[in-house]
């Protein structure tokens, strides 16, 4: 039984939900795993040689102390006394941080010794201990527990932890398939865990089931204590929810993954209780709650919440601190909730959430105090030194002294990073006035050390020990400075040269013949570019000028709709001038006319995508509405999505394209079975029927090149699938939440699919259909992937905007796409050519649909 509530000793406080816009980014979780990914003393050599043990060691010069990252003393690694037999978890390699530590990514490496040695570990689990005492084995999203090591003695292999860990303790254990010896060097990515938080006791999460059916599961998916009680997860993972809680921030994870959420129905006292237990007894200032506000769904943030204290060994304090909300009706994103806790000391705090609403849902919670503040920026309070030397068996001095002098520190870090920036802007605008084959030259260098999933430095064996401690160590990274522009910006009037014919094998392209030398005159013809921004923000085709007749003084091509006759069906995205509908009409006939393509039996309904323009929207966005129409009237191909008819005779304007039955390519591939190695059951999908899917979308592009018509956002997400594997390249993707992650907004700029973009787009916003060539490979890369994957996932953003430099300057640094698990050798190889550094060198549409139809792909 629980205890009755006692009448609040404090008076109830009204708590500001939604901060004013200039101030909302600096509402955030307490612990950022973007940029919390610092070395933590393995490699240098600061977390000393007494916090690394180790089960066995073969010998004094490979004991546990040697098993550092990049370090060749000792004999060049902590290798177990025994040879590692299949399923035996027995030996291992420990490291004390000394205090909790939120870690997001580890490395790997096996015992080289200048040549002398080779052993690894090719697999390998982790299991992690926030007391010491009681260990729990750590598993991805999906429950997997081994991770791929070690191929070779020298490389270093990173591997992101997805969920990230919260321990002082962490093991590796070696694992193999067969009876071997193996060796090891580690080091671990992160940052100190200043919430001081080391469990959460909850109710369970519950499942909510939408109107058609469609369950959401709202449990803590990744808690690592007993039946919700004693353990962290979701709760303190650092990834906020969506607005909408159906989506989710990690791919292809269920709906309603990112939250966990309670129904008011399941309980009889109107709240749901949970238990905080800290490291020590903590003056607590505040307590921020990431809470979802779907209120049209019966989602509302709770609207009071009380919260009791107590310290080590006490009973809870009879007076709690209780906040009521002022709830919002009006605005359904969701937000960080702050609840101030007036500095009560404790180190348990036990908090009963009341509903507002049906529902309830939580996707991060996280404390403050006095002796545990965070900055956002990834730096480590009360340190003189930078986080890449950061030494985790300091101790956190709580004196006020130490407090004034990590002030002091903090504000000088801040003054020499605003320098930095400045000199790193000037440096941006001197560049961008180059000439752009000078553009980035040697003076600008870039620190990788995260490629992909298996990310590998390739080490000769002569390499020497500075190159090697540079390549180990995880430095951070500058985004692109304000002096970016917005693509289409960049591009400027070229000279124009009479159109001579494309070489053989790619006719149906004509390029710009090229001056002496040459210089400055891109592969395919560029001159002006106009955009046709789409009502929901997205770049549908760019058409350069000499395709513009097609816009000049005729009618469009497509009759008029009467708009009653649309039946809606669920909104598929939203933009800033408009929103796109699935609609269905009672059947093909219905559209009257006879040329369509679409599929469907008389009377039948039938599926279609409506594009509408807001009423409000300004005369710059109907002018390009009715531009994007008359483009698309134009456009008649069987792998091209047609504009079947438009609503244009009174305010919302529309226009209306074909919808295929089985969605976008994206989502249609990931629910496939992942396809299995010859001679075993058989898949749902062939590598035919992906040949074939391949096919279509170069055929479509093909059509497009010939017009000179550049895509600018190719990729799985912009392709839908009908009857029998049809595929029709469409425009919706970036309207779509679900696809948000897919896009990145360059300093407010400009919304751009970098993981999909050359790298000529991205530094210098050229747009061709060579880039198109380019994206184009990297859906073929999504397409044998079954999209189980975002391409670059393991890279940031900012990380991959950096990878586009190594491409400019060729010089064997940057990062490809690896070759999916059973992708034949001859499409990854076609993937490849449509990477090449130089335009010039890539295969033309024309080229690559061929190459598929010829291809012969051994099952």
């Amino acid at each position: 039984m629980r205890a009755p509530l006692q009448a609040p000793m404090v008076l109830l406080l009204p708590l500001l939900l939604l901060p004013p816009p200039d101030f909302r980014s600096t509402v955030k979780a307490q612990v950022n795993p973007a940029v919390c990914r610092y070395p933590l003393g393995m490699s240098g050599g600061h977390i000393p040689d007494e916090d690394i043990s180790a089960s066995s060691y073969w010998s004094e010069s490979t004991a546990a102390k040697y098993g550092r990252l990049g370090s060749e003393e000792g004999d060049g690694a902590w290798c177990p006394e025994s040879p590692v037999e299949p399923d035996d978890l027995k030996e291992f390699l420990e490291v004390d941080l000394r205090a909790l530590h939120f870690i997001t990514l580890v490395g790997t490496q096996g015992r080289h010794a200048g040549g002398h040695g080779n052993e690894f570990a090719p697999m390998y689990r982790i299991n992690y201990s926030r007391d010491g005492t009681r260990w729990v084995s750590w598993r991805t999203r999906r429950g997997k527990q081994v991770l791929d090591g070690n191929t070779n003695p020298y490389d270093i292999v990173l591997k992101d932890l997805a969920p990230p860990i919260i321990a002082r303790f962490v093991r590796f254990i070696p694992v193999t398939d067969h009876s071997t010896n193996v060796c090891l060097r580690v080091e671990l990515y992160g940052c100190a865990w200043l919430d001081g938080l080391v469990s959460y006791s909850a109710p369970a999460g519950q499942q909510l089931v939408l109107p058609g059916g469609s369950v959401v599961y709202l449990n803590d998916s990744i808690y690592d204590g007993y039946s919700m009680a004693e353990g962290l997860g979701q709760l303190t993972d650092g990834i906020s929810g969506l607005d909408d809680f159906s989506q989710t921030h990690e791919y292809h994870m269920w709906p309603g993954y990112d939250y966990v959420g309670w129904c008011n129905e399941s309980t009889s006292t109107g709240y749901v209780e949970m238990v905080f237990a800290f490291d020590r007894i903590r003056n607590f200032t505040t307590m921020k709650v990431h809470c979802n506000n779907m209120f049209a769904r019966g989602v509302k943030i709770f609207r009071e919440v009380q919260c009791h204290f107590r310290s080590e060994g006490a009973e809870w304090e009879p007076s709690p601190v209780s906040s009521v909300l002022v709830l919002d009706d009006v605005n359904p994103s969701a937000r960080f909730v702050t609840v101030p806790l007036h500095h009560r000391m404790a180190s348990a705090i036990r908090c009963q959430f009341y509903f507002a609403d049906a529902w309830m849902m939580f996707s991060e919670i996280s404390f403050q105090s006095d002796t545990a503040m965070y900055n956002n920026s990834g730096a480590l309070p009360d340190s003189s030194v930078t986080p890449t030397t950061y030494d985790p068996t300091l101790k956190v001095d709580d004196s006020n002294t130490r407090i004034l002098i990590g002030c002091l520190v903090a504000i000088i870090f801040i003054l020499v990073a605003i320098i930095v920036i400045i000199l790193w802007r000037q440096f941006w605008q001197k560049m961008l006035e180059k000439a752009s084959r000078r553009m980035l030259d040697d003076e600008m260098t870039v620190s990788l050390s995260l490629p992909s999933d298996s990310s590998m430095f390739n080490r000769n064996r002569s390499t020497s020990s500075s190159e090697r401690e540079t390549n180990s160590t995880y430095d951070r990274i500058f985004p692109l400075g304000p002096d970016y522009q917005e693509p289409s910006r960049l591009i400027r009037k070229l000279p124009e040269f009479p159109p001579v014919e494309e070489e053989a094998g790619c006719s149906g392209v004509s390029k710009p013949a090229q001056p002496s030398g040459g210089e400055g005159v891109p592969h395919y013809a560029e001159a002006d570019i106009v955009n046709l921004q789409g009502v929901t923000g997205s770049n549908t085709y760019s058409v350069p000028a000499l395709t513009m007749d097609l816009l000049s003084g005729k009618d469009v091509a497509v009759p008029e709709f009467p708009r009653k006759l649309l039946t809606f069906r669920e909104k598929l995205g939203e933009g800033q001038f408009g929103e796109v509908h699935l609609c269905e009409v009672e059947g093909p006939e219905t559209l009257g006319d006879k040329d369509s393509a679409l599929d469907g039996d008389p009377g039948q309904p039938v599926l279609l995508a409506v594009k509408m323009l807001r009423a409000d929207a300004n005369k710059n966005a109907r002018n390009d509405f009715l531009k994007e129409i008359k483009i698309m009237s134009r456009l008649k191909d069987p792998n091209i999505v047609s504009l079947l008819a438009v609503c244009i005779a009174e305010d919302p304007l529309c226009m209306i394209t074909e919808y295929m039955e089985n969605g976008d390519l994206n989502q249609f591939l990931s629910r496939q079975e992942c396809h299995s190695l010859p001679g075993s059951s058989a898949p749902s999908i062939s590598y035919t029927d992906l040949k074939f899917i391949a096919t279509q979308i170069a055929s479509g592009m093909k059509y497009l090149s010939s017009l000179n018509f550049v895509h600018r956002d190719l990729a799985t997400r912009n392709c839908l699938v009908g009857k029998n594997y049809t595929i029709k390249i469409a425009d919706f993707g970036m309207s779509r939440n679900l696809y948000s992650g897919d896009y990145y907004r360059i300093q407010g700029r400009a919304v751009l699919p970098i993981r999909w973009m050359s790298w000529e787009s991205i530094l210098l916003g050229k747009f061709t259909t060579a880039s198109d060539v380019w994206a184009f490979g990297v859906t073929l890369w999504e397409t044998f992937t079954f999209c189980r994957e975002q391409p670059y996932s393991q890279l940031s953003d900012e990380r991959v905007i950096e990878n586009t430099g190594e491409f400019f300057r060729d010089q064997g640094q940057q990062i490809y796409l690896p070759q999916p698990a059973f992708c034949p050798d001859s499409i990854y190889k076609l993937m490849l050519s449509c990477w090449k550094r130089d335009s010039k060198d890539r295969p033309c549409f024309q080229e690559i649909h061929s190459i598929l139809q010829e291809a012969s792909i051994l099952l």
